[in-house]
């Protein structure tokens, strides 16, 4: 009787764990499948999709325990990325408001870091070609669809103002970016991206190589791989409420042979501003030149460029036949020099592996721009941030190790940080406004400024305790550590642009043309600055704030000193 009741035992004991076992297997193959579903998208169709198909992958992440809550609250990561994310907490699981930058510095840097977003973010440059519903034009589309062309040759055809979105690109979207800028067609390419020129693509294909919809619009086409769905978007310019105006660049003395020193010209009887920035425009040139019922179109070049700017009142003297045969009005037109828009990244892996270092505020992102725009070549970065990927930093998605772009932004400090890069390019800048910069980035994004009631509370004073030593241990760290460096001041940036980008290009060992400087300093303001009237005009630093900054000042220009740099610029001197 007992054998029988013990094999009993035993198969019952089986029986409990495999029931176990496949009970754990169901629980993690519908995880996985939930996973994937987030992290895909559920096909088109006409049944809305529900509250939790619709959760980011960051969300489910969160769930799991995958994604560190820390990054949840970083103003850098995407809003819309994290949204999920607070459906899933709660209001019950959020964190009590209070400043933000009083945790460690470097564990503040460090959950910024990209690896974690690797796991949960799809490639842009890829999105998943749509099923047997294939995109069409967007009926909305106030523009005229052209048709799908090729964009795989070297030499891209719409190559003047180019931004990425990806999430929220829509053909409207692009188009009216395009209009604004006063470019007649507008290019959408692998379902985020957005190109603006006034000359077709030479290649035509067939509409059916145009298969990916927009991030941010279903259904509607945003080409493919490799291919640009072009819209016709002249028709826009007139309405267009944020139209970029030409900008006076001031009074030049006139070539001799202008003839052959200005590509195109127009010659019109009482010839207008708006006439002759709008031939030139047209013909995707920067520089609109008036002299009398002359005009010209221009770049930038070495016999004429923007700095030899003469006196204004030389080009309104009474003398018409002698204002007329040595003097020339000059304008920028709303279009960008294309001479130096082209960017790739790096064909072979960089065998020296260069950071691009500074504190934060104190414009690395501005120098990233001058620098891909010089060298060519995209630049990376120890963080990611897909407000400047949106901005057209196509590196900022590239792994930081990857050893494909020229250089790697970071505001890292610490020996083992520093000692990661074989080079280093450190940028400094006034302590004073890259405190108020940097402020101004966490109260308000990338281009706002911070709300009267930030400064007047006690955020700012917390802020300036805790960051005025880091702008000094930055820099002594990387002086210490640093193995090869380059000093650069973002005011010498600002105030020589073309000598210092040379040394610049010629640290990373790059060699550029001087035309392709030029067409830099053309571009040089980019898409990163804050714009309007600054909403806090007074004096933000206190009697007792400025003795603790002048402390850092004077320690910092010491040490410069003492490694056989120039001191900090005159404009640093305790005020």
């Amino acid at each position: 009787m007992a054998k029988p009741f013990f094999r009993l035992q035993k198969f019952l004991r089986r029986t409990q764990f495999l029931l176990f076992f496949l009970t754990a297997a169901y629980l993690m193959t519908g995880s996985l499948l939930l996973l994937q579903r987030a992290r895909v998208g559920l096909p088109p169709g006409p049944r809305a999709p529900g509250a939790l198909q619709a959760l980011p992958v960051a969300a489910v992440a969160l769930g799991v325990g995958l994604l560190d809550s820390r990054a949840l609250h970083d103003p850098r990561v995407s809003p819309e990325l994290l949204l999920g994310v607070d459906v899933l907490r709660g209001p019950l699981a959020r964190p009590r408001p209070g400043p933000r930058w009083l945790r460690s510095r470097n564990s503040e840097l460090r959950q910024l870091r990209r690896r974690w977003f690797h796991h949960f973010k799809g490639d842009p440059q890829g999105p998943p070609a749509l099923g047997p519903e294939a995109p069409r034009p967007a009926a909305s589309s106030q523009g005229t669809y052209m048709g799908c062309f090729s964009d795989d040759g070297q030499e891209r055809t719409l190559k003047g103002a180019v931004f990425f979105d990806l999430r929220k690109m829509t053909v409207s979207h692009c188009q009216n970016a395009c209009a604004e800028r006063s470019y007649v067609y507008a290019g959408l390419e692998a379902g985020a991206e957005c190109y603006c020129g006034n000359r077709l693509p030479a290649m035509s294909m067939g509409p059916e190589e145009c298969n990916h919809e927009c991030k941010g619009e279903k259904s509607s086409v945003c080409g493919g791989v490799g291919r640009l769905s072009v819209y016709r978007v002249e028709q826009l310019q007139p309405g267009s409420r944020k139209r970029r105006t030409v900008t006076y660049r001031g009074c030049f003395r006139l070539l001799e042979n202008v003839t052959h020193a200005f590509p195109d010209s127009l010659v019109q009887a009482n010839v207008t501003v708006e006439t002759c920035s709008g031939f030139c425009s047209q013909k995707e040139f920067p520089l609109a030149i008036l002299r009398g019922w002359e005009c010209y179109c221009a770049y930038p070049t070495p016999q004429f460029n923007l700095r030899d700017a003469v006196d204004s009142s030389l080009c309104g003297q009474e003398s018409e036949a002698q204002r007329l045969a040595e003097y020339c009005e000059v304008y920028q037109t709303p279009v960008q020099d294309t001479r130096c828009t082209d960017r790739r990244f790096l064909p072979t892996k960089s065998k020296v592996f260069v950071a691009l270092s500074s504190f934060p505020g104190a414009g690395n992102t501005w120098a990233r721009h001058l620098i891909e725009h010089a060298t060519g070549f995209y630049t990376g970065s120890y963080y990611f941030d897909g407000t400047l990927y949106n901005k057209g930093f196509k590196g900022e998605k590239d792994h930081w190790r990857s050893r494909r772009t020229i250089c790697v932004k970071t505001h890292e400090s610490g020996r083992r940080e520093i000692e990661m890069f074989d080079s280093a390019i450190l940028l400094i800048r006034n302590p004073y406004r890259s405190l108020v910069a940097e402020f101004n980035r966490k109260c308000a994004g990338h281009l706002g400024y911070a709300a009267d009631r930030n400064w007047k509370s006690k955020e700012w004073p917390d802020f300036v305790n805790s960051y005025a030593s880091w702008w000094s241990s930055h820099v002594l760290d990387w002086l210490r550590y640093g193995k090869r460096l380059l000093v650069v001041h973002y005011e010498e940036l600002r105030r020589s642009l073309v000598p210092t980008l040379r040394e610049v290009v010629a640290f990373l060992n790059v060699s550029v043309s001087e035309e392709r400087l030029l067409c830099v300093e053309s571009n040089k303001e980019g898409s990163f600055r804050r714009r309007g009237r600054r909403p806090h005009d007074l004096e933000p630093f206190t009697p007792a704030m400025k003795d603790l900054i002048n402390g850092y000042i004077r320690t910092v220009d010491r040490a410069l000193r003492d490694h056989n740099w120039a001191g900090l610029p005159r404009e640093y001197v305790p005020r």
